[in-house]
């Protein structure tokens, strides 16, 4: 591997990124699929500076995907500023339990009777694949946590919950391969690894999260301490809920997603509907002290300054970890029993899926069009890959599920990629004429 070009390569793409990016989302293109292809340059596809090997590197490139999904899911459920009992909820819900039960099922009937994995091996792709990624699915989800368009919200919180809501999916086909313990005729999955793990993991989230934001608040407001540090507010919970988690055997996707949300529904809760005008006022102003230490003022400040913190944190890590995915492609991962099992699974599982955990909701047609279609694959589905890997996956299954992932996830990262901007712009200047029309 030559650093130097390494360096000087990844460099130069940041500047170039940083330079043109507002020209660049006006495009039918997306900085994840200019990272995509860097990756790919630098790697086998291209010149080969950059050479990494999944299977050798499964350890360090779980690691590095997991310190990713984490850092995006809490900064996902910060944005989902939207009360609990709210009917919005419904909709992701439904997306990330019952599409997410659909699509699984559906990707592992294929992998069986279409790529003839086992029965194992093909519900864990079907885990794999299943969760849609909060990480690179920005470009569809919220854009500020006072947005309240649905289907933003909708792409959002399901991101936001199916990272964890495929564990138990992922621990069931391990335990099919003998990987994993799941108790005679299934009865420790059922317990632990699915009914325990999700609800001890949104628990012990919303535990935390709810915690650490009313100390935090009652420290700033009465005794004006625990100022500043914001960013090691946010890693400090998202380490300490997902240790706690993970100590119980509980999700800790899920806990760290409910930590974020929890956190800022302690803000919400203060704060309502307010808007933030005058917090960015003082901001400017450099009265930083005093809108972290306010009555009115502390809890939005809080949340803000967390948010803004992990949404920088977020940005590197998809650089990293996309660069990663390009690099990691070979030719021989382009096989045509993989091209025509994409095409199901984005024309035909995905839609199914979502039409069927849809079925009666409230939700326009373009609305449910646009959901049955982007349901981006991305750093979620690498992690779970390697999750798997490192529990023991027998090498010929591990080489294919890795050249099946690697392959959704690229062409995930350019089909979605090339569609957001015509697709949101479409839709955005639909639902503002519609809000027009019912203005007058």
């Amino acid at each position: 591997m030559n650093f130097e070009a390494v360096y000087f390569s990844v460099g130069a793409l940041l500047v170039i990124v940083a330079v043109v990016g507002s020209f660049v989302r006006r495009l039918p293109l997306t900085a994840t699929m200019i990272y995509l292809c860097a990756g790919a340059a630098l790697g086998p596809l291209g010149f080969g500076i950059l050479s990494l090997d999944a299977q050798g590197r499964s350890a360090m490139l779980e690691r590095l995907a997991e310190l990713a999904v984490l850092v995006s899911l809490f900064t996902t459920g910060l944005k989902l500023r939207v009360p609990l009992a709210d009917r919005r909820w419904r909709i992701p819900v439904r997306l990330a339990f019952v599409s997410m039960t659909f699509t699984v099922g559906l990707v592992a009937l294929t992998g069986v009777f279409g790529l003839g994995l086992p029965l194992g091996a093909a519900i864990l792709l079907g885990a794999i694949l299943a969760p849609t990624d909060p990480v690179l699915a920005s470009d569809v989800q919220l854009s500020d946590p006072h947005d309240r368009d649905r289907l933003r919200f909708s792409l959002t919180g399901e991101a936001g919950l199916n990272d964890g809501t495929a564990f138990p999916f992922a621990m069931l086909g391990l335990g099919l391969l003998g990987l994993h313990d799941i108790g005679s005729w299934g009865w420790r999955w059922w317990l632990i690894d699915l009914l325990w793990s999700v609800a001890g993991g949104i628990s012990i989230g919303a535990l935390c999260g709810t915690l650490v934001g009313r100390l935090v608040l009652y420290l700033r407001r009465k005794h004006r301490e625990g100022l500043g540090r914001d960013e090691f507010l946010a890693l400090g919970l998202i380490g300490f809920c997902y240790g706690a988690a993970l100590f119980v055997h509980a999700s800790g996707f899920l806990a760290v997603f409910a930590a974020g949300l929890f956190l800022r529904r302690v803000e919400h809760s203060q704060t309502g509907e307010k808007p933030a005008a005058e917090i960015v006022a003082m901001e400017t102003e450099g009265k930083r002290e005093e809108l972290a230490t306010g009555a009115e003022t502390a809890p939005a400040h809080m949340a803000a300054a967390v948010l803004g913190f992990n949404e920088q944190i977020e940005r590197i890590a998809e650089v990293g970890l996309v660069l990663c995915i390009g690099a990691l492609i070979a030719p021989q991962h382009f096989r045509f029993e993989e091209i025509w099992f994409i095409a199901v699974l984005f024309l035909v599982i995905r839609p199914f899926s979502v039409l069927a955990g849809l079925a009666g909701a409230r939700i326009g047609a373009n609305e449910r069009g646009l959901a049955a279609w982007f349901g981006i694959r991305g750093i979620g589905s690498l992690y779970y890959l390697m999750f798997a890997v490192n529990r023991g996956l027998p090498g010929h299954l591990a080489i294919d599920l890795i050249s099946i992932t690697l392959t959704v996830i690229a062409i995930s990262i350019v089909m979605h990629g090339i569609t957001v901007t015509p697709l949101m712009t479409w839709y955005s200047n639909r639902r503002e004429r519609r809000r027009k029309r019912l203005a007058f």
